[in-house]
């Protein structure tokens, strides 16, 4: 079993689910570093949990750089990086091209940009380990959303690749792929609430319990929601049944926003 890191960085800290992983991370010892854009409620959860605060744009090249330099100044080195900030912006057709953009940028490049500036080092010392939160929509989709499914595979392919060229070098890389949380997002998601939480939306907590677990193995996809390993099968080995299963949901959903009071 792999030994309990001593040193974390966790991005979009401030709420949701990276506040729900520091705050596991630091009761169990770890020394943490947080980052988010959100400086005051940043600064707030560092406080209370014992933590190093960083504010800025971890997605950008120079925000990264940033990081990972403050974090090594604070931490010495880095064990383990959550890659948790994401984004989630325009809906269907009419997303704009700064939405597809913008969305790239978090919810991809982010983790590039990372695992430039960490990746080299871990393979020179012979571990370390990127943890990807991406989502349930990276392994199948999200109806409404094309931005967001898009990129959160585009998230699960990149970490995909980046385990199958270095995990023989002690890199170790897993992806975080819950349905429904109980966050922000969800609250702002209309008429797929229900759908997204058909499986149970979990608290943070739990999906940092989850994550917290995964630390003491290697395997790939960590799911909070079990059930998306039978979703994630089928999507593979019966496509044109599963599509056709998406499409009824879709249909549903375009009967309750044409329902008077309906969201959306």
């Amino acid at each position: 079993m792999p030994a309990q890191p001593q040193t974390a960085v966790v991005t979009g800290a401030a709420g949701g689910i990276g506040r729900a992983l520091a705050t596991r991370l630091a009761s169990e010892g770890v020394r943490v570093v947080v980052n988010d854009l959100d400086a005051e409620a940043l600064t707030e959860l560092a406080g209370q949990i014992g933590a190093h605060a960083v504010p800025g744009d971890a997605a950008s090249a120079e925000g990264a750089a940033a990081l990972v330099g403050a974090a090594r100044a604070e931490l010495g080195q880095i064990d383990v990086w959550f890659g948790n900030a994401g984004v989630d912006v325009g809906q269907g057709l009419a997303a704009t091209d700064e939405s597809w953009a913008l969305a790239q940028e978090v919810n991809v490049m982010a983790h590039v940009r990372a695992a430039r500036l960490l990746v080299p080092g871990w393979v020179e010392r012979g571990g370390g380990r990127y943890v990807v939160t991406a989502s349930a929509a990276g392994l199948l989709t999200m109806l409404g959303s094309p931005v967001y499914s898009v990129t959160k595979h585009g998230a699960v392919a990149f970490a995909e690749w980046l385990s199958a060229t270095y995990r023989h070098r002690g890199v170790v890389v897993q992806a975080i792929c819950p349905q429904g949380v109980q966050t922000a997002m969800l609250d702002r998601s209309g008429p797929l609430q229900e759908l997204l939480s058909h499986d149970a939306a979990l608290t943070p907590d739990t999906v940092a319990d989850r994550a917290w677990e995964a630390l003491g193995h290697e395997e790939f996809l960590v799911l909070p929601h079990p059930e998306v390993a039978g979703y994630y099968a089928a999507r593979a080995t019966q496509t044109d049944r599963w599509l056709s299963g998406m499409n009824r949901l879709q249909q549903r959903l375009e009967d309750q926003i044409r329902q008077p009071g309906a969201e959306g």
